[in-house]
C-alpha cells in the first residue's frame, strides 16, 4: 500500500502498472534519497521457481547493458517473502499509451525516437543480450522526452530457441519457435517503429492465429499508404526490418540507424563524449559506389604503375643483372651428375637450394665507382647465383625447428655427408665430403685432380701449383691449390684450392680476390646500419609491451573488441601457418616433421596473439580518436567484401602501395640523374627462385607481416594524435620514428642520405594513408609493398623465372582492378 516501509529502506509511493511479467511500483529509496522502481512478481507466482529464474535472468541481463537509452537495473532483493527487483524510476510514459492517446508522431520526432531506440537496442546487443520482447509499452519516453528501453524480463543470448513473447511484435522465427538472434530484434524494432511514424500497428489479430494468417496472406501495408508523404527512405529502413528471412534484415540496430534520413550515428556517439562500439564504426559513413571517372583513374594508376615498376626492377633488381640462364631443375641434375663423376652415388636422404652470393658485387662496390660497373655481374664467372646440393646416409634434420635444410645445416658431420655447390652454368663451383671416421689401410688409389678441374670447366694447363692456404672444413691427408688466369677474369688471378683423403676428394673451391668465406672474421657494418638496426629493434617491442598493458585494462573496463580481434588474429594465424605449409619441406621422419610443425604452429600463435593483445589494447583508442579510420577495416572483418567502402579503402591502399614500391625502385635510379655512381643492385629471398610453390608461400608470409606492421603502425600515430592533438605534428614525429624500422635491411649500405630520403618518402606515404583514410587502406598498402619489394619481376618472360614474377604483378593486378570494380557497384 502507499505508504507502507518495505524492508526499512523503500517507501512505497504507488502501483506504475501491472503485466504479464509482474507489477511495477514508484518507490522512495530512503538510504540513497532517490525515487526508484521496485518491480514485484504477481503474488500467486511469487514462489514459482520458474519466475524467481526469470526474474533474476532479467537482472543478470540488463545489468550488463550500461547505455542513456537504455533503463538501468540495481539490484535484486526478497524482503517478508516478496521477491524483487530495484531499478532506475523512468518518469514518463511507455510508447504504447503514448501513441494510443497522440496518434502518431510528426516525422522531425519520430527520427528522434527512432534512432535513440536504435542506439539503446544495439548497446544490448554489443553485450550478447537479445531483447526478445521489444514493443511499445517496453519503450519510455522519460520527462525529457529522452527513449529508455525497459523489461529485460525474457531477454537472452543470441542462439536460443523460445516462442515467449508478445505475438504482435514477434519475429517469423521467434513465433516457430526456432533460433532468436540479433534479427529477431530487429524484425521488432522495424514494427515498433512502423507504429511510430504511422500511428497504426503493422499486424492486427485476436489470436496468435490470425496475426500468422495476416502476415503469410496480406502481408504488411507500406506505410507510405498510410502517410502518404512519408519519408521514402523511412519506409525502406522499416520494410528491410520486416523481411521474413533474417539473413535479409539488417545486421544491426546501427545500420537501421544509419539507414534513417541524415542517420550518423557515429558522429552521434562521438558528440555524445562516448566510445564508439565496432557496430557503429561499421555503420557509420556510406556505402556509396564510387564515381567512374576516379575508378577508371585508379585503374590507369594501377596498370601504370606496375609497368614501371617492372621495367625499374629489371635494372635494379640483381636477379636481372647477373648470369642465371638455367634453372634450378636444370642445375641440380648438373650437381647430381658432378656427384656421380668424382665416384658418389645419392645417399639415403638429399636435399637442394638456391643462393644469392653478394661478394662479387661488394668486391666492385669497392674496386670502381664508374656508372657502368655492375654490368660486369653479367659474366658467367665469378657467379652470384649458386645452387646447392647435400646428400646424406642419414635424414638431413635442421638445428632449431625454425630452420629448413641449408648447405651448412645440419653440419657436415656425418661420414658420407657431402656438399657439391654448381654456379649458374651447372659448373662445379664448392665440394665438400666428410671421410670415414675410421682411418683404412691405404689401398693404393691417387686423386685425379684433373676431374675436378674438368667439373669446374677450368684447364688444369692454364694453372700452376702453389702452396696451399685454405683449411678444408673436414680432414684430409693431402692438399693441394693452383693459381691461373681466365678468360672471363683476364685481370684477376683465380686460386683454386683441393684435398683429398686416402685418394677421394673431400674438399674443392674456388677462390678469388672477391672471395670472403663465411669462417673469417666479418667486417664490422657501418655506423649508420648499426644505428637504424638498434632503433628498430627497440621500437616495435615498445609498442607490443604498450599494447599489452592497455590490452588488460581495456579488457578489465570491457571496451576491447573481443570479436575484431580474434577476428583479425584469426587471419594473422592463417596466412602465417599457410605460407609455411607451403613453403615447408618436410625432413622424412614422423618425430621431426610434427616438432617443426608444432613449432610452425606454436610462431603463428604467437604473432596471432601479439596481434591480438595490440589489437585489444589499442583498438578502442583508434575507435574514440580516429573512428573514421576504421570504418572500412571494421565492414571488413565483418565479411561485408561486397561493400563499395571497403573495395574503395583496399583500392587506395593497393594505389599507395604502388607509390610506396615505385620509390623504393627509384632509389637506385635516383643517384644516376645527378651523375652520381649507381648504388649495388637491390637482392631478394633466394628461396622464391625455387619455383611458384614458393613464390606463393612469400607472399602469404608477407601478407601476415603487413597485417602486423600496419596495425602497429596505425595505433603508433593514432597514440602520437592524441598526444599533439595535430596531425602535421603526429606525421612529422612518426617519420622520424618509424624510418628507422623501414630502413632496417632495405638498402646495401653505401648511401645513407639516399636512403634517409627514400625510406623517409615511403614512410610518408604510409602515415598519409594512416590518417586519410584509416586501418584498411594501410594494410592493404603494407601488403601490396611487402609482396612487390623484392619479387623475382623480370621483363623476360620467356626465361625461367618469367612466370615467378608474374605471381607478384598478377596477385596485386587481380585484387586492385577487382577493388576498382567492386567500389563501382551499389551494395
Amino acid at each position: 500500500e502507499p505508504g507502507a516501509l518495505l524492508g526499512g529502506r523503500y517507501r512505497m509511493v504507488g502501483r506504475l502498472g501491472r503485466g504479464g511479467m509482474g507489477e511495477v511500483y514508484r518507490a522512495d529509496d530512503l538510504k540513497l534519497g532517490q525515487a526508484v522502481a521496485l518491480k514485484f512478481l504477481p503474488p500467486e507466482v511469487d514462489r514459482d521457481p520458474a519466475r524467481l529464474t526469470q526474474l533474476h535472468t532479467e537482472v543478470r541481463m540488463a545489468r550488463q547493458v550500461a547505455h542513456p537509452n537504455v533503463c538501468r537495473v540495481y539490484d535484486i532483493d526478497e524482503v517478508e517473502g516478496h521477491t524483487f527487483l530495484s531499478m532506475e524510476y523512468v518518469d514518463g510514459e511507455d510508447l504504447s499509451s503514448l501513441l494510443k492517446r497522440i496518434g502518431r508522431f510528426p516525422e522531425d520526432r519520430a527520427l528522434e525516437i527512432a534512432r535513440q531506440a536504435c542506439a539503446g537496442l544495439a548497446a544490448a546487443h554489443e553485450r550478447g543480450v537479445v531483447h526478445r520482447d521489444f514493443k511499445p509499452a517496453n519503450v519510455m519516453l522519460d520527462g525529457t522526452g529522452k527513449v529508455r528501453i525497459t523489461d529485460f524480463g525474457l531477454a537472452g543470448v543470441a542462439g536460443e530457441a523460445i516462442r515467449a513473447g508478445t505475438p504482435a511484435y514477434m519475429a517469423p522465427e521467434q513465433i516457430a519457435g526456432r533460433e532468436v538472434t540479433v534479427r529477431s530484434d530487429i524484425y521488432a524494432l522495424g514494427l515498433v517503429l512502423y507504429e511510430v511514424f504511422t500511428g497504426q500497428r503493422a499486424l492486427e489479430g485476436r489470436n496468435l492465429a490470425e496475426l500468422i494468417h495476416k502476415r503469410e496472406q496480406s502481408g504488411i501495408v507500406a506505410p507510405s499508404a498510410i502517410v502518404k508523404d512519408l519519408n521514402p527512405e523511412v519506409e525502406r529502413a522499416i520494410m528491410r526490418c520486416l523481411r521474413p528471412a533474417p539473413a535479409e534484415r539488417p545486421s544491426s540496430a546501427l545500420a537501421v540507424s544509419a539507414a534513417l534520413p541524415g542517420g550518423d550515428p557515429l558522429a552521434a556517439a562521438l558528440a555524445a563524449g562516448e566510445t564508439p562500439s565496432p557496430e557503429v564504426v561499421a555503420a557509420a559513413g556510406s556505402s556509396e559506389a564510387v564515381s567512374l571517372r576516379a575508378a577508371m583513374f585508379g585503374a590507369v594508376w594501377i596498370g601504370v604503375a606496375l609497368v614501371a615498376i617492372l621495367l625499374l626492377y629489371q635494372r635494379v633488381m640483381l636477379i636481372n643483372r647477373i648470369h642465371a640462364p638455367k634453372p634450378p631443375e636444370a642445375l641440380l641434375d648438373r650437381a647430381q651428375e658432378a656427384l656421380g663423376s668424382l665416384g658418389f652415388a645419392p645417399l639415403g636422404d638429399s636435399a637442394y637450394g638456391v643462393s644469392l652470393s653478394l661478394n662479387y658485387a661488394r668486391f666492385l662496390a669497392e674496386a670502381s665507382d664508374e656508372p657502368d660497373r655492375w654490368a660486369a655481374l653479367g659474366v658467367d664467372r665469378p657467379a652470384t647465383l649458386h645452387l646447392w646440393y647435400r646428400t646424406s646416409p642419414r635424414l638431413l634434420v635442421p638445428l632449431g625447428a625454425d630452420n629448413d635444410v641449408s648447405g651448412t645445416n645440419p653440419p657436415l658431420n656425418a661420414a658420407g655427408m657431402a656438399l657439391v655447390v654448381v654456379d649458374a652454368e651447372g659448373r662445379l663451383a664448392e665440394f665438400h665430403r666428410v671421410p670415414p671416421p675410421i682411418e683404412s689401410a691405404n689401398d693404393g688409389r691417387v686423386m685425379d685432380w684433373s676431374k675436378l678441374f674438368s667439373l669446374a670447366g677450368l684447364s688444369m694447363e692454364g694453372f700452376t701449383p702453389v702452396a696451399p692456404e685454405y683449411v678444408p672444413v673436414v680432414f684430409a691427408d693431402e692438399r693441394r691449390a693452383w693459381e691461373g688466369r681466365t678468360a672471363a677474369q683476364p685481370g684477376h688471378t683465380l686460386r683454386i684450392e683441393a684435398a683429398a683423403h686416402r685418394g677421394e676428394p673431400v674438399f674443392f673451391g674456388i677462390v678469388g680476390p672477391w672471395t670472403r668465406s663465411a669462417r673469417a672474421e666479418q667486417p664490422a657494418s657501418p655506423l649508420f646500419n648499426v644505428v637504424i638496426s638498434n632503433l628498430a629493434v627497440l621500437i616495435m617491442p615498445a609498442l607490443m609491451i604498450a599494447a599489452a598493458v592497455l590490452a588488460r585494462r581495456n579488457v578489465n573496463l570491457g571496451r576491447g573488441d573481443r570479436r575484431g580481434a580474434f577476428r583479425a588474429a584469426s587471419v594473422l594465424f592463417y596466412l602465417t601457418l599457410a605460407g609455411w605449409l607451403l613453403g615447408a619441406s618436410p625432413v622424412g621422419a614422423l618425430e621431426p616433421d610434427i616438432g617443426r610443425l608444432f613449432s610452425a604452429i606454436g610462431r603463428a600463435l604467437f604473432d596471432a596473439a601479439l596481434l591480438w593483445l595490440a589489437y585489444l589494447g589499442l583498438e578502442p583508442y583508434v575507435r574514440r580518436f580516429s573512428p573514421d579510420s576504421l570504418i572500412g577495416w571494421t565492414r571488413a572483418i565483418a565479411g561485408r567484401w561486397q561493400d563499395p567502402r571497403v573495395a574503395f579503402d583496399v583500392l587506395i591502399g593497393i594505389s599507395a602501395g604502388l607509390g610506396m614500391t615505385l620509390l623504393y625502385a627509384l632509389h637506385n635510379v635516383l643517384p644516376l640523374l645527378s651523375g652520381q655512381p649507381e648504388p649495388m643492385p637491390l637482392a631478394q629471398s633466394s628461396r622464391v627462385l625455387l619455383g611458384a610453390r614458393y613464390a606463393l608461400a612469400a607472399i602469404m608470409g608477407q601478407s601476415a607481416a603487413a597485417l602486423s606492421a600496419a596495425m602497429l603502425g596505425v595505433v603508433g600515430i593514432v597514440a602520437l594524435l592524441i598526444v599533439t592533438r595535430r596531425r602535421w605534428l603526429a606525421a612529422a614525429i612518426g617519420v622520424v620514428c618509424y624510418t628507422p624500422v623501414a630502413l632496417s635491411g632495405m638498402f646495401p649500405p653505401g648511401t645513407p642520405w639516399l636512403d634517409i630520403a627514400v625510406g623517409a618518402g615511403i614512410i610518408g606515404i604510409f602515415i598519409l594513408v594512416i590518417i586519410r583514410f584509416g586501418l584498411l587502406a594501410t594494410a592493404a598498402a603494407l601488403t601490396t609493398h611487402f609482396v612487390l619489394l623484392r619479387a623475382p619481376i623480370t621483363t623476360d618472360f620467356a626465361s625461367w623465372r618469367g612466370s615467378l614474377g608474374l605471381w607478384h604483378l598478377g596477385l596485386v593486378a587481380l585484387f586492385g582492378l577487382g577493388a576498382c570494380y567492386v567500389a563501382r557497384r551499389k551494395e
